[in-house]
């Protein structure tokens, strides 16, 4: 049985990204996340997930930083991201960051069907209205890069990275994650060294790199 992921915090696009879903294949079991921890809980706990259907703001992840999380951590775990950030650009740095296809939230149900019904089957989707612009844009070899570091970090070092970014010092990530301070050291260091940064803020500034504006807006 085909098993999806519904990841948004808003139940009422979850309900109708849930219908589209069960109308193409009646057969699916769905599961709905609200957030990127439980959607990473989902993953970890049912590893026979075959698709996330991911919108790139919910709490816990803004922007493509939940996506290089799911990615770096379930790489073999299907992506297809439902945002209504559709302009190219962004559209792009989707793909780049490893999803296999994107779907504006202004898709209608069959549109959202056929996409979900083309990623199972080992395919790739862009709206035939953006597929023109999203391909003449070539990759930006900087987005890629950070892309393919991002992976190599671990589901903890992803999280320290996170709490990091946000400023808090060593005694509060260990305090926010139950560890010790000399783990959180020597996460920072394995951190450092995968991202090719020499200090915090670099850090910081690399995951926030993958933060989007509003709608309409491009980074």
């Amino acid at each position: 049985m085909t098993s999806l992921l519904i990841a948004d915090d808003h139940p009422l696009f979850r309900a109708a990204l849930r219908q589209a879903a069960e109308h193409s294949l009646p057969d699916c079991c769905v599961r709905e996340a609200a957030d990127l921890a439980a959607v990473l809980a989902a993953l970890g706990a049912e590893p026979d997930i075959d698709l996330v259907l991911l919108d790139l703001h919910m709490p816990g992840s803004q922007g493509l930083a939940g996506l290089a999380a799911l990615r770096g951590q379930h790489p073999g775990v299907a992506v297809l991201v439902v945002s209504a950030h559709d302009e190219p650009r962004v559209v792009r740095r989707v793909l780049d960051h490893g999803a296999a296809g994107f779907i504006s939230k202004s898709a209608s149900p069959a549109e959202i069907g056929r996409a979900i019904r083309q990623v199972l089957d080992c395919g790739n989707w862009l709206p035939p209205a953006l597929a023109d612009a999203v391909t003449a844009l070539p990759a930006d070899p900087a987005d890629t890069d950070l892309a393919c570091r991002l992976a190599r970090l671990t589901e903890q070092q992803s999280r320290v990275l996170a709490l990091l970014a946000e400023g808090l010092l060593n005694k509060q990530i260990a305090d926010r994650l139950s560890i010790g301070e000399r783990t959180v050291k020597a996460h920072i260091t394995a951190i450092f060294e995968k991202l090719g940064v020499r200090n915090r803020t670099q850090a910081g500034m690399a995951l926030k790199s993958l933060e989007l504006g509003e709608p309409g807006w491009v980074a």
